[in-house]
């Protein structure tokens, strides 16, 4: 398609080969991830609304695009940054090629890039904004555009516009916030009736429908630009229904508590974050995909971490102890992988055991 280039908002210039949409000057959130595999999953997790994505692996699309392993129905990506897309994928179940997929959803990309020496830029400097473009030189108008973007309004952009439900047995109600498909999957499989409710569900509405867990799933942005969301999760905690949070769920958990979160420098998106269980020491290897975190020194009475990333020694988990609950910050989930902390779907599940056997007695 051409020659394209990613600018930096600092002034550095990345030339390439354009891929993917035609798109003349787009704007967007800079960050990397790390994963080995899945990059369908990464391209179809609405986390990434309005970011512009560095794949560190050397070659993305090798196996091609396989719809049954999105996350949702499409991409929010802004861009999306490799060093060599594979123009011959080979796999049995591959529908098409990657680049004629983002052609289709809008997004455009740059390949021929060093991605690892822009990871390293980000590690350095933080998350920055970014722009893809077929001129090295920007007006002033569009360094303006650049340096002023912002991702705002990302959860009501992602969320689901009605209420459906999958699955048959213990009712839990999911607030999708940007929901992955694989977390309804891992509930369903597990014997669940999960009914999927947009994001700004009032608290009685969900509850109206009985259930007998709340999960409140993964999404984009920042967790305190939603505080009608928060104040609805505040009632939620009344009910005394067990909740579970995932991530954007676990931020908004802790925020409606009356926890601070704060923006990371660079995020941790990957396969391979460790999370250290407190209790029992064990650290986990995690799939993981934010750019804010709880604070953990701001974690009230009545609440107490869970998980602590063995990196960086940020909040990975948060157990309650005046309401049944707790929340994660990486993915138990993970779709496609690490499994290991897939357990925490059965700790929810005996939660809810427990509690309608005390609501019973």
């Amino acid at each position: 398609m051409g020659q394209g280039y990613l600018i930096l908002e600092d002034g550095q210039v990345f030339a390439g080969q354009r891929f993917g949409a035609e798109a003349g000057f787009t704007v967007g959130e800079l960050v990397f991830t790390t994963g080995m595999t899945g990059y369908l999953q990464t391209l179809t997790d609405p986390s990434h609304y309005g970011q512009m994505v560095i794949h560190t692996f050397p070659m993305i699309g090798n196996y091609g695009v396989i719809p049954e392993e999105f996350e949702s129905d499409g991409t929010h990506l802004a861009a999306y940054i490799v060093h060599e897309v594979c123009e011959e994928p080979s796999n049995f179940r591959s529908q098409g090629r990657l680049e004629d997929w983002l052609r289709g959803q809008g997004v455009p990309g740059l390949q021929g890039v060093d991605v690892r020496r822009l990871t390293r830029i980000v590690r350095e400097q933080g998350v920055m904004n970014a722009a893809l473009t077929n001129d090295p030189q920007l007006s002033a108008e569009q360094w303006e555009r650049l340096r002023g973007y912002t991702v705002a309004g990302a959860v009501e952009a992602v969320t689901c516009r009605q209420s459906h439900s999958a699955g048959a047995g213990r009712r839990v109600v999911l607030y999708d916030f940007g929901v992955k498909n694989n977390i309804r999957g891992k509930l369903v499989r597990r014997g669940c009736e999960v009914i999927t409710v947009p994001a700004g569900t009032p608290a009685a509405e969900a509850l109206a429908l009985k259930p007998q867990g709340i999960v409140l799933s993964n999404g984009p942005g920042d967790p305190a630009d939603n505080p009608g969301i928060i104040r609805q999760v505040r009632t939620l905690f009344d009910s005394g229904v067990p909740m579970m949070g995932i991530c954007l769920g676990h931020q908004l958990m802790a925020l409606a508590y009356g926890c601070r979160t704060r923006k990371m420098k660079y995020g941790h998106r990957g396969g391979n974050q460790p999370a250290q269980h407190l209790e029992t020491g064990r650290v986990y290897i995690t799939s993981q995909n934010h750019g804010y975190c709880v604070v953990g020194d701001s974690l009230p009475e009545g609440a107490r971490q869970m998980f602590v990333n063995a990196n960086d020694n940020t909040n990975e988990g948060i157990e309650y102890t005046t309401f049944p609950g707790f929340s994660v910050q990486f993915h138990p989930e993970a779709h496609a992988g690490p499994q290991d902390t897939g357990f925490l779907f059965d700790q929810f599940i005996r939660l809810m055991e427990e509690v309608g056997i005390n609501a019973a007695g």
